[in-house]
């Protein structure tokens, strides 16, 4: 994938424009297709970048990705990513993560996945936590599985002390 998105760098420069440039390839061949893309941009408040890509075999297999980040001029950052797959079976996958750290304090992380059989289960999971600028903390988590949904959630304040949770 990677060669695609040099071939497709030196294919398209045309693209550029005052702080973006954007640049896409795809390929075909006996084994399947390929295609991504590329963005990424820069300006006062910033800059970005962002990619994605997805990738077939001819079985009828599939599978891709996404990625992105920001950086913010006062400090500020995120970032996330995910990916995906389904299969000729019927089963499929899909998982992604995200982060962010805020130009005054805070962050936030976030992460999961899910997958489904080619029976028609579906199990997943997400896991969450935050801080904020005051040092209070969340973490929490949720999972399926077979049927059933599980929650569960802690808070703390800067002093490492269990507090309530809001909205529980």
């Amino acid at each position: 994938m990677a060669a695609l998105f040099a071939a497709g760098l030196a294919l398209h420069s045309g693209t550029a424009e005052a702080g973006r440039v954007r640049v896409h390839g795809a390929a075909a061949g006996p084994e399947g297709r390929a295609a991504g893309t590329v963005t990424a941009g820069q300006n006062e408040r910033g800059a970005y970048a962002r990619g994605r890509h997805v990738a077939g075999d001819r079985q009828g297999n599939v599978q891709g990705g996404s990625h992105a980040a920001v950086a913010g001029a006062a400090g500020g950052q995120a970032q996330r990513e995910g990916s995906f797959s389904r299969n000729a079976d019927g089963s499929a996958a899909r998982a992604g993560s995200m982060s962010a750290h805020g130009a005054q304090g805070g962050t936030l992380a976030s992460s999961g996945s899910v997958t489904r059989g080619a029976d028609g289960q579906l199990d997943g999971s997400r896991s969450t936590s935050a801080t904020g600028r005051n040092g209070n903390s969340y973490a929490g988590s949720t999972q399926v599985a077979d049927g059933s949904v599980t929650h569960t959630a802690t808070c703390s304040n800067a002093a490492g002390e269990t507090i309530a949770c809001r909205g529980h």
